[in-house]
């Protein structure tokens, strides 16, 4: 019987080959996201014939993400379906992208309930489009920049060793005020993983400070050579144009070598759908579960 674990910081890069493997791109194949929100989900990992396999929890209950890497998949799914039996349910897996759908349905015809998770598709964007925010749909997003530059004495960092502690500072702060928000104390765990890691994990980031005072970050790491995956971004509300600003700053300073920008899902949060939809997602990437018919 496969063993699950935690996962740790020196399965870095054995995960991260099988991720590559997979050729996808969507953010759950980001060793860093993983192992941040690991705490939260209960998400425990292990290896199997070369590839990666990942068990995690959600209200929802227990699913497995699809099995990443190049090895013998249809092995591999039959072992999570004894499993998943073991425990009294049938198999379920998440984020399986339209590729994955097709694979699957070839290993296992007509076996599988294939459901869209609209509130798991991730919302993609050219780096073009977020560095230089041209024409009338952004037009918006550039009058609140225009403000935060002309108004403000600001200026942009890399989150680097000197300065980080200054981004852990600011989301003490930010903490405070949104301590009312649903699922923030789950983000937050996620969140100081990710500082805890930050540089062992491979982020990347950047900051914004007004009059010397950090008032918005963002961090996140490579998913493939091409695509780039935001996995936080915060920013004090009340002051005008920090959001827009991390976000094009940080883009136009640390992401012009990617194509393209993973900014994730949106969980179904109505807020942050409208968010991610006003910055015009060039790929909105369709994911899905797959459950086993009984």
């Amino acid at each position: 019987m496969i063993e699950f674990k935690k996962p740790d910081i020196t399965d870095l890069d054995w995960v991260k080959k099988a991720m590559a493997e997979s050729e996808e791109i969507s953010c759950e194949y980001c060793f860093g996201n993983l192992y941040i929100w690991s705490q939260v989900y209960n998400t425990t990992i292990t290896e199997y014939d070369g590839m990666f396999l990942a068990k995690s929890e959600s209200p929802k209950g227990v699913s497995f993400l699809y099995p990443c890497g190049k090895g013998d998949k249809k092995a591999a799914i039959e072992e999570l379906i004894e499993i998943s039996r073991l425990e009294g349910k049938e198999l379920s897996m998440y984020s399986l992208s339209e590729k994955s759908v097709k694979e699957l349905n070839e290993l296992f015809p007509d076996r599988f309930e294939i459901i869209p998770t609209r509130n798991f598709f991730d919302y993609i964007y050219t780096s073009e489009d977020l560095c230089e925010l041209k024409g009338r749909k952004y037009h918006a997003k550039r009058n609140h920049i225009s403000y935060f530059k002309n108004n403000f004495n600001w200026n942009y960092e890399r989150i680097t060793p000197d300065n980080i502690k200054d981004c852990i500072e600011m989301n003490k702060k930010w903490e405070a005020i949104n301590d009312d928000s649903v699922g923030l104390d789950n983000e937050l765990d996620a969140i100081n993983r990710a500082f805890d890691k930050y540089f062992e994990l491979g982020f990347t980031g950047g900051l914004i400070r007004r009059d010397g005072e950090v008032v918005a970050y963002t961090f996140g790491e490579p998913i493939t050579d091409e695509v780039f995956c935001t996995h936080v971004e915060k920013a004090f509300s009340d002051v005008r144009g920090a959001y827009p600003i991390i976000n094009q700053q940080f883009c136009e300073n640390e992401l012009m070598s990617y194509k393209y920008v993973n900014r994730e899902d949106d969980t179904g949060d109505d807020g942050l759908r409208q968010a991610k939809l006003s910055y015009n997602p060039t790929i909105l990437l369709e994911k899905f579960d797959a459950v086993l018919k009984e």
